[in-house]
């Protein structure tokens, strides 16, 4: 059974990585390319678009493993129905400008569509009992996954940092699982979406010859943001779990976010303040800062959430104390202030 199902996931990297070597090509043929300005963390012109392999073969893996009963019904009929609506807007983005109110109007549609679809968040405990938020927290919920979409893209700045984000966010959370009672259907799922990005960032790392582009970045954000509220409604991991594993990301773009919206910056002005990208030209290398990500999610957060996974109490206590050194390094590193 572990041969057969590692056999499927390398045959599921193989076939992102084919996907976005095609997708490459018709990016080059047609000149789809994302040219360096001076508000840009790369050198040459580099096709966009790569994103969609991610797309392409995790919604399709989602497909087939909901069609055969080995990943949950909730989490992929949620993906199913919200993914592509994501993929496209960005997609069309990537081509053309779309609107910021239209983009957000989609993603708020699809993320409360999705959401509603896997049912109300939990009870969470904030350190002194587990409260019921209600519609309030469902609410809360359903912003949060927009934000985290859309930060998600905003993340995707250097070679190689949103595909080492991700796959190592889920694979500690499919450790974490495990250290449970396991759930396979979810494993699986977290498993296939490692897989999928896996495939992409072989065309991704540094010097990357692709860039995962708007469709592929604002997706994956997503997918990340439902399975989370998946498995906190079937009380495998908590809040508090995933808001610490996705904390490298979180910290860096909302201090940058808040920062600038203080500076009286444009806020949906493109720029290159965030901590990492200030630290890839402080160090002259997007391998260094994405591998110093990948670090800070085994060594640092992935212990801090495994702490909370099994003291869920002291959950929110843990988290402030998982952010707080990745907003000072933020800080420090002028995130959020004027270009150099």
């Amino acid at each position: 059974m572990i041969a057969e199902r590692l056999f499927a996931l390398l045959a599921l990297l193989s076939i992102s990585a084919a996907l976005t070597g095609v997708i490459r090509r018709i990016a080059l043929s047609r000149n789809v390319l994302d040219v360096p300005n001076v508000r840009s963390s790369h050198t040459s012109p580099t096709p966009r678009g790569g994103g969609l392999a991610i797309v392409v073969t995790l919604l399709a893996a989602i497909g087939i493993m909901y069609a055969t009963g080995i990943a949950p019904a909730s989490l992929s009929v949620a993906l199913l129905l919200g993914g592509p609506a994501i993929a496209v807007i960005g997609l069309v983005d990537d081509v053309r400008s779309v609107s910021p109110l239209v983009r957000l109007s989609v993603h708020a549609t699809a993320c409360a569509w999705s959401a509603w679809f896997l049912g109300a968040l939990p009870t969470i405990d904030f350190g002194f009992g587990p409260w019921n938020l209600g519609i309030v927290g469902d609410i809360c919920g359903v912003v949060f996954l927009v934000w985290l979409l859309n930060l998600y893209n905003f993340m995707d700045g250097i070679d190689g940092i949103a595909g080492i984000e991700a796959i190592s966010v889920v694979s500690i959370a499919a450790v974490l699982i495990e250290r449970q009672d396991g759930d396979p259907l979810t494993m699986s799922v977290l498993l296939v979406v490692a897989a999928s990005v896996a495939g992409f960032l072989v065309w991704n790392w540094a010097p990357a010859r692709i860039f995962m582009g708007d469709a592929g970045s604002g997706f994956l954000g997503f997918a990340l943001g439902i399975i989370a509220w998946a498995t906190v409604v079937a009380g495998r991991l908590t809040v508090w779990v995933w808001l610490i594993l996705l904390g490298a990301f979180i910290v860096d773009a909302t201090i940058t976010l808040l920062r600038r919206w203080h500076q009286g910056a444009r806020l949906a002005q493109a720029h290159r303040s965030h901590a990492y990208q200030r630290l890839s030209r402080l160090y002259g290398s997007h391998s260094r800062v994405s591998l110093g990500v990948l670090c800070i999610n085994i060594f640092w957060l992935g212990p801090c959430a495994a702490i909370a996974e099994t003291r869920p109490a002291f959950g929110a206590l843990l988290t402030v104390i998982a952010w707080t050194p990745l907003a000072v390094l933020a800080w420090r590193s002028g995130a959020g202030t004027a270009d150099n």
